[in-house]
């Protein structure tokens, strides 16, 4: 998918708000290594260095687009971004530290990508993970709707997803056994979002997008306008202009034995 870094970062301090979460869960720890896989526009790899001063940070995503916008945030700052899937990526050695924010949801087969990824871990090294588990809410919910009800439906429906992610006692019982510690949790935020149709602009950054990307122009001012008023419906716009946007998310933070 060719990510859009604009519309990604339309939202980007209640984006932030997890990886600021997930970055203070993080045990005190000293790393040589340290990898953000599916970097982005590397904000939240540059927060990761000014922890680590003295570690190796590497930013790995496969958008050329989202690493050239990080490249061009980076001020002497000595961190290195690396072009290639986090599903391929193998580090040279084990690291010290695995970060990943709202990356590895876009991944399917998680009890195999999970499992190659603590491979890549160092032993008494940290893996530390943030997915969106919001994919029964109707922000997400209603794009399969808007595509089961219209002409696009043959051509769209092969682009639905289930939801990716899954309950947290899954990931406990994949990690236990691998871990020194382990920590999994879950965070509702309460977005306070503004402007017209915030929740469509949200999802058109992330998981509608793809949807999007598959229609001609006619066909996606149509599709947008149709999610719009479903969305619309499901979180009305305040009194005051705000809208209100509920968003869960998982956090999952372990040293591994």
């Amino acid at each position: 998918m060719a990510w859009n870094p604009d519309q990604y970062l339309r939202f980007a301090q209640p984006r932030l708000r997890p990886a600021l979460d997930l970055i203070s869960h993080i045990p005190p720890v000293t790393p040589t290594t340290v990898f953000d896989l599916g970097c982005g526009t590397g904000h939240v790899t540059r927060l990761l260095a000014e922890r680590w001063p003295d570690a190796t940070i590497t930013g790995v995503d496969d958008s050329v687009d989202m690493l050239a916008k990080a490249a061009a945030g980076t001020g002497g700052d000595g961190i290195a971004w690396t072009a290639t899937s986090v599903a391929k990526w193998r580090p040279e050695r084990p690291a010290d530290v695995v970060f990943s924010n709202a990356a590895l949801h876009w991944l399917p087969d998680h009890e195999r990508l999970f499992t190659q990824l603590l491979e890549s871990v160092a032993a008494g090294g940290v893996f530390a993970v943030q997915m969106p588990r919001n994919f029964g809410a109707p922000s997400h919910t209603a794009i399969a709707e808007t595509v089961h009800a219209g002409p696009w439906r043959a051509q769209l429906e092969p682009l639905l997803r289930p939801s990716p992610v899954q309950e947290p006692g899954w990931y406990h019982a994949l990690l236990k056994p691998l871990a020194r510690s382990l920590d999994i949790w879950e965070t509702e935020y309460l977005h306070v979002l503004e402007g017209d149709d915030p929740v469509k602009e949200w999802t058109k950054g992330t998981w509608l997008k793809p949807v999007l990307d598959a229609l001609d122009d006619s066909q996606c001012a149509d599709f947008e306008r149709e999610y719009s008023a479903r969305v619309a419906r499901a979180y009305p716009k305040l009194d005051d202009g705000t809208t209100l946007f509920p968003f869960r998310r998982l956090f999952m933070v372990m040293v591994k034995l």
